[in-house]
């Protein structure tokens, strides 16, 4: 597993935030799921428990700030037609943005509690486990995660030949749902290239298999 990422230079950042979420329990949950560790039920159980939790205050976070990350990945990447899945969809905050650009053809999330707080008509709401998503083989062309747990195995499989992943940390290091862009593409099974970049507090990464004989 190896990838290669190319930075580009930012249109607007601000001085990074300060990595402070070191010891949050989604922090060695992050890197775990990264590593190939098992999502089992209990985590599952876990992490929907603690996003119920914080559905009802979770509009704090529908902030312009926070979102430009994914607005910058979306504006200045090439990304492919059809399919797009956003997986962590939440309450949508990041659906709204995307839904700009494109439509989504499923928003997905574990937290029953998170998507009734999505508003309707937007996208198709979908509550699953993205460990285990209830999507075909190769069947998604564009795959975006926005501060979401990165499943490698389940990447691997849905994604379509030609696909894209677009990985988003609204706040940086300081989110606490953090992999680095290296860390992203090295995560997922096979050869990928990946072009990163910050805009605002935030970064993001998308990232495509390398094709046979790419430099």
């Amino acid at each position: 597993m190896a990838g290669r990422v190319r930075h580009l230079d930012p249109v607007y950042a601000v001085e990074p935030l300060e990595p402070t979420h070191h010891d949050h329990p989604m922090r060695t949950v992050t890197n775990e799921m990264a590593a190939g560790g098992e999502f089992a039920a209990a985590d599952a159980e876990a992490v929907q428990t603690l996003f119920d939790s914080m559905a009802g205050e979770w509009h704090r976070h529908d902030v312009a700030e926070r979102l430009i990350a994914l607005e910058d990945a979306l504006q200045r990447s090439d990304l492919p037609a059809g399919v797009l899945v956003e997986l962590g969809a939440g309450t949508g905050i990041g659906t709204k943005v995307i839904a700009r650009f494109r439509p989504v053809h499923a928003a997905i999330d574990l937290s029953a509690g998170m998507l009734a707080q999505a508003p309707p008509g937007l996208a198709p709401w979908t509550r699953a486990d993205a460990s285990q998503l209830p999507l075909a083989d190769r069947s998604v062309d564009v795959l975006v995660l926005l501060n979401m747990l990165l499943f490698p195995a389940e990447v691997d499989r849905v994604l379509a030949p030609g696909g894209a992943l677009v990985w988003v940390n609204t706040v940086g290091e300081a989110t606490p749902i953090h992999l680095s862009p290296e860390a992203v593409v090295d995560a997922v099974p096979g050869e990928w290239v990946a072009d990163a970049s910050r805009a605002g507090a935030g970064i993001w990464c998308v990232a495509r298999r390398a094709e046979v004989g790419q430099d």
